[in-house]
């Protein structure tokens, strides 16, 4: 099942990212022509932990670990899909929310990543809409409340059943004592465009809004008697079909389980192997390039399917990040390092860009743009190492440009005889892969003078030393033979001694230079004040509202406002 825990050679338990529709206990995947629907049936019994049941379609990272699989799924194998209609199998409720006994009892540290993944599940929908066409419609036949009408807010449209019943709401904050945590007050207000003293209202009532005030108030689109509700849904999901720009031509690609083996020591997949060094609390991810050209045409990427290097080498990458998210706690930095021929990687980012009006590759480029995303809004220090035999070139240079240092080795190292490392940009690194905040790397990098960007793009084509990437302004430091071995060392047990709170706050501050859109603002509050909510004894001690919440007792509250 989605989320299941695995278990490694040591005896250790991890949670599994991968699954597939075959798996799911939580929901229902059907399509039919050019609608799908994604039926909510959460199995109560079906919770990642012991202790709490899933009841009123409420949910746990297991939950959502299958919704994002099956969001993934509708933009690589069903290219027909258009529209996409998201519904519960549950009488008279949508969706409760995250499992309040789930929360009360997670680790701080699962709370947070739990939160980080379900808000990037809720971006990937949004992403899903505006990229590839496929819109989202909610059919709210019940209580949509705290995270199940977050679920409603990141699609297109709501529709709330009209019976005097079906209500949306975020009660967080009088329940819980804590906010909505995958981004609800902020597309409240943000996406939806609800006044901000009907938004405060809302917020701070238990019971939710429905009928003609929930439209008058733009938290729901529309309300639907519940005798004509199946009519006009099928009239609105045929409606947002018609409107989509999708142009999914031909039959989709299967994206079948990933090669994948894990032990005590790390991951190995085709292209990408993760070492964990325990002691050093240092994870070493290495991406291997493709070992020949891509291939001549779209035909041939058909028949590469999920084996295509691009797809392949930013799904392994995916399930690396979200494994040492949610499994390696301790771990305190992700070091990545390439090797292998820059050429074909250079050749693979040039078929992606010829070929960006296919809907296939369109899906590529968007999700390799997700997966630079999740790495970015990862709370570890990111290094990258450009050593001799490396390829950092193109798509794979981003994971320069993502990291918080980045060092490179001028020239060869004694008794090395692999090529010295270059860098090399390609079209990919000026536009396909914006940050949260809607800039690019480089441009969120260049701030200061953007000559500095164009300097850079003239590059295109040309390959770049250390001296070179160091005076453009590439990569952090150029090093020599000499100093390298001293200098990494020092940083990296530098780096690792300092508080991971610490760290956290600085490194989430620094690496979004520039404007703020609805993401990056989710993400800053995430990291920032759910963080600190989280570990609040208002909410989670022993007298907080999380611990107490259906005990009967109320919670008491330090009133200290600080």
């Amino acid at each position: 099942m989605a989320g299941e825990d695995r278990v490694l050679a040591g005896g250790a338990k991890y949670i599994d990212f991968q699954t597939d529709p075959q798996r799911y206990r939580h929901w229902k995947l059907g399509v039919e022509g050019d609608v799908a629907t994604l039926t909510m049936d959460v199995d109560e019994n079906g919770g990642l932990f012991e202790g709490y049941q899933l009841k009123l379609n409420s949910y746990d990272l297991g939950v959502d670990i299958e919704l994002a699989d099956a969001v993934q799924r509708l933009r690589f194998e069903h290219p027909e899909v258009k529209a996409v209609v998201m519904r519960s199998a549950k009488n008279r409720v949508f969706c409760a929310g995250a499992n309040i006994r789930m929360l009360a009892g997670a680790t701080h540290a699962h709370k947070v990543n739990f939160c980080k993944f379900t808000n990037e599940t809720r971006n990937g929908l949004e992403d899903s809409s505006e990229n590839s066409g496929q819109r989202f419609i909610t059919v709210v036949n019940g209580t949509a409340a705290g995270g199940g009408y977050e679920l409603a807010l990141a699609t297109d449209h709501i529709m709330l059943a009209d019976d005097g019943a079906a209500a949306v709401s975020l009660p967080e904050v009088p329940l819980l004592a804590v906010l909505p945590g995958t981004g609800g007050l902020t597309r409240v207000v943000d996406k939806r465009k609800v006044r901000r003293d009907h938004a405060d209202f809302f917020c701070t009532i238990e019971e939710g809004i429905k009928g003609k005030r929930a439209v008058a108030w733009r938290l729901v689109d529309e309300i639907v008697p519940n005798s004509k509700l199946e009519g006009k849904v099928a009239e609105r999901a045929k409606e947002f079909a018609a409107a989509s720009k999708r142009n999914g031509n031909g039959r989709g690609i299967t994206l079948s389980p990933l090669n994948r083996t894990i032990d005590d020591s790390g991951i190995r997949y085709g292209f990408v192997n993760v070492d964990i060094d325990r002691a050093q609390r240092i994870a070493t991810i290495s991406i291997k390039a493709p070992e020949s050209a891509p291939p001549a045409d779209i035909d041939g990427l058909i028949a590469h399917g999920a084996s295509f290097w691009p797809l392949q080498v930013a799904r392994e990458l995916d399930d690396a990040i979200l494994h040492l998210r949610i499994n390696e706690l301790e771990i305190a930095m992700l070091l990545f390092k390439s090797h292998g021929d820059a050429a074909n990687v250079v050749a693979c980012d040039t078929f992606l860009e010829a070929n960006k009006a296919h809907w296939l590759v369109n899906e590529i480029r968007h999700y390799w743009k997700r997966v630079l995303k999740r790495i970015d809004v990862t709370s570890r220090t990111l290094v990258t190492l450009v050593e001799p035999g490396s390829c950092f070139a193109g798509t794979l240079a981003e994971l320069v440009f993502a990291a918080d240092r980045s060092y490179m080795l001028i020239g060869s190292r004694q008794g090395d005889n692999r090529a010295p490392p270059a860098i090399q940009l390609t079209a990919m690194n000026f536009g396909p892969y914006p940050m949260c905040h809607g800039l690019t790397r480089l441009q969120s990098r260049f701030q200061a003078d953007p000559s500095d960007l164009e300097r850079a793009e003239a590059t295109i084509g040309t390959t770049l030393d250390a001296e070179e990437a160091e005076e453009l302004g590439l990569v952090t430091f150029a090093l020599d033979d000499i100093d390298w071995d001293d200098e990494v060392r020092v940083f990296l047990e530098e780096r690792t001694s300092f508080s991971p709170d610490g760290l956290t706050g600085m490194e989430a501050n620094l690496r979004f230079v520039g404007p703020e859109t609805m993401e990056s603002k989710i993400f800053s509050r995430l990291t920032a004040w759910q963080n600190w909510i989280f570990q609040r004894p208002n909410a989670v001690g022993e007298n907080g509202a999380l611990r107490r919440y259906g005990t009967g007792q109320k919670a008491q509250f330090d009133m200290t406002r600080v």
